[in-house]
């Protein structure tokens, strides 16, 4: 199980990253990315340390550890700016908190996201054609996810990237460790959304290539 969205106490989440680090090994991870929630009042405190923290636990344990950032909830026209500022300090993913359908994101988040070349769009709910074909163009994954009201829109996500033929990854958006899904749950939750069998792989595949990447 590769997942490349979770959030420890730096933002909202329950785990100091070693104990969250510790708990997806044990659940059989073989990478985790930290992407703490930031906006321009957090970010050069909050990736210093999660850099801080993969470095000192890569090499260590068998699990590979991603530091990122999730921008959240910033007005869409800060976020092409908080992206760059992400990569300059170090970040080996950004990803943006899309329009998910249980919060009151602004209206404009997905498309900003997008035309800033993030790696992910998370839980980006209703997402517009118009913006779904820029993400094909700009080379963005969009996320399925196992965290509850945001995966109500899975199954759209499902369906309109099959048919538009635009890369998806599941996360879990762990906040908490029982957010922490084995690999068997993951591939459940894809069948759930309307993953077909036979690309179920191609989803984990391309979480793992994006991971390889990151990790470079």
């Amino acid at each position: 199980m590769i997942d490349l969205h979770s959030h420890t106490i730096f933002s909202d989440g329950e785990l100091i990253p070693s104990e969250l680090a510790r708990r997806a090994l044990f659940m059989g991870y073989r990478a985790i990315a930290f992407t703490d929630h930031v906006d321009s009042s957090n970010l050069e405190f909050v990736l210093p340390n999660i850099i801080r923290v993969a470095r000192d636990l890569n090499g260590r344990s068998p699990l590979s550890v991603i530091p990122g950032v999730e921008i959240t909830h910033v007005p869409p026209a800060m976020i092409g700016d908080l992206v760059s500022e992400a990569r300059r300090l170090g970040a080996r993913l950004v990803l943006v908190h899309g329009e998910t359908i249980v919060e009151p994101v602004a209206e404009g988040t997905n498309r900003a996201a997008i035309e800033a070349g993030v790696d992910i769009l998370t839980h980006p709910g209703l997402i517009s054609l118009e913006d779904l074909l820029l993400a094909k163009e700009k080379g963005v994954t969009l996320e399925i996810t196992a965290r509850k009201g945001h995966s109500l829109s899975n199954g759209y996500i499902a369906k309109e990237s099959k048919r538009l033929g635009i890369p998806v990854t599941i996360n879990t958006d762990t906040h908490g460790p029982g957010d922490l899904v084995t690999r068997a749950m993951a591939e459940k939750i894809l069948l759930a959304a309307g993953i077909a069998h036979e690309d179920v792989d191609d989803v984990f595949k391309h979480g793992e290539n994006l991971a390889a990447k990151a990790l470079k």
